[in-house]
């Protein structure tokens, strides 16, 4: 019994152990395999992709001041207008009316003015016969005085005399006074004739306004009338037509996100596509980047402006226009694969530099360019190549501006990389195991560029 245990536990021993040695060769014959690419040299452009609508740089809504009923239209979309032409007629025959009324008021102020004139004249005639009963009174006055003192009359006569002096004083400063009344009232029906003529001056000006005339020169590029049509006009003036005043210069209001518009400023070039043209790409600048910001469902967006030349007259408004806008771009530099920046292996880092303080990858840096250029801002990250061992070595490097599939190594001459790294250099991107035809996700801080 005891020798059949041992001999069972020998066996079991020996299938585990044979087991345990097929599983670590299996696992020591399995070779990882690592894709790579070579660090080129050329040009690198950092770009901003929005989106937007083509629109006039100036374009002038054409509205009424009155209302009233569309009598004529004389446009259509797309005619052709100047300045100064008719292009719609609201039916005048009230205003006419009222442009009559208001000329009738201004002849009646005016005859009342000469009214008030004339009674001015008639008043001054009494202050004049006024005056000279007084004289005639005085006069009487002084005889009768000097005949009281001849004593050839009684001195009640003289008494009476000098009444009558002082009854004429007083209505001739009576007269006087309503001289004052009648030219205040010649004022008034003066100032009434002003207002009337201000009322039928706003007539005629309302009359004139029936006729809908173009401020500017340009094409129509919408109507929102017909004839027989009843327009109001009342806090806000209805709009009829737009018209662009010029379709060979034009713009795109891109709607630019809020992490890219610090990139931005007036004068980069931009290019853009639109669907109605596939395959051509229109050539543009941006002149203004607008600081009012737009919220919608939380993502914040700023528009840029974006000027063209419509030469040809293809781009119509109101197209949407995928923009591609050039912020940064670098000549002659070393190109790093964006996917050996995103690779992450495990256990694998760079060695710090001596005497320098270990940085995280992904960190910002500031430091000269090895071109001699300004100083700028970097990322700080790492790349992987074979070692002489064949195994992967890390190597901390700092990237510049980035096209979405590469970015700019920069390389300081005394640092370790520069050692490591050059045009031609191949770089892993990847790692592939046996009998996998996928590639493992890597993981790693995307180009901040």
């Amino acid at each position: 019994m005891n020798r059949t245990l041992i001999g069972g536990a020998a066996v079991l021993v020996a299938v585990l152990g044979g087991g345990a040695w097929w599983w670590l060769q299996t696992g020591a014959g399995a070779k990882v395999e690592y894709r790579t690419a070579a660090i080129s040299r050329g040009n690198l452009q950092a770009t901003v992709a929005a989106s937007g609508a083509v629109s006039p740089v100036a374009q002038v809504s054409v509205g009424t001041q009155v209302s009233g009923q569309i009598r004529e239209v004389l446009v259509d979309f797309n005619s052709e207008v100047k300045a100064g032409q008719l292009i719609a007629q609201i039916d005048p025959e009230t205003f006419e009316y009222r442009v009559r009324s208001a000329q009738a008021d201004v002849d009646a102020a005016r005859a009342a003015v000469l009214t008030a004139q004339a009674n001015v004249a008639a008043v001054q005639a009494q202050v004049s016969r006024a005056l000279v009963d007084l004289n005639e009174a005085q006069r009487d006055w002084e005889r009768k005085q000097s005949l009281v003192e001849k004593q050839f009359i009684t001195q009640s006569e003289a008494d009476k005399a000098r009444a009558l002096v002082n009854t004429s004083t007083e209505a001739l400063k009576a007269v006087q006074a309503q001289v004052g009344v009648a030219q205040a009232q010649v004022k008034t029906a003066q100032a009434n004739v002003a207002q009337r003529d201000a009322a039928w001056a706003q007539a005629k000006i309302d009359l004139a306004r029936t006729r809908i005339t173009s401020p500017v020169n340009g094409i129509v590029i919408k109507r929102t009338i017909e004839r027989g049509q009843t327009v109001a006009s009342s806090l806000q003036s209805p709009e009829l037509f737009v018209i662009a005043q010029n379709l060979s210069d034009m713009q795109v209001d891109a709607a630019i996100d809020e992490s890219d518009v610090g990139r931005l400023q007036p004068g980069q070039k931009a290019s853009f596509t639109v669907d109605a043209f596939p395959g051509q790409t229109f050539e543009g600048e941006i002149r203004q980047v607008r600081k009012a910001a737009t919220n919608v469902a939380n993502v914040v967006t700023y528009v840029a402006i974006v000027r063209f030349a419509n030469v040809q007259g293809k781009l119509l408004p109101g197209m949407t226009a995928n923009v591609r806008i050039v912020t940064e771009q670098r000549e002659n530099v070393l190109k790093l694969p964006n996917a050996a920046l995103r690779l992450r292996i495990e256990g694998v880092e760079p060695a710090p530099a001596p005497g320098a303080a270990a940085s995280a990858p992904g960190a910002r840096a500031q430091g000269p360019r090895p071109d001699g250029g300004a100083a700028r801002s970097a990322s700080r990250s790492r790349v992987y190549v074979m070692g002489a061992d064949g195994k992967p070595q890390a190597v901390a490097v700092r990237v510049g501006i980035s096209d979405g599939s590469s970015s700019e190594l920069i390389l300081s001459p005394n640092s370790p990389a520069a050692d490591v790294l050059r045009e031609g250099t191949e770089v892993l991107v990847g790692i592939k195991q046996p009998g996998s035809t996928a590639t493992p996700r890597t993981t790693g801080p995307r180009p901040l560029f």
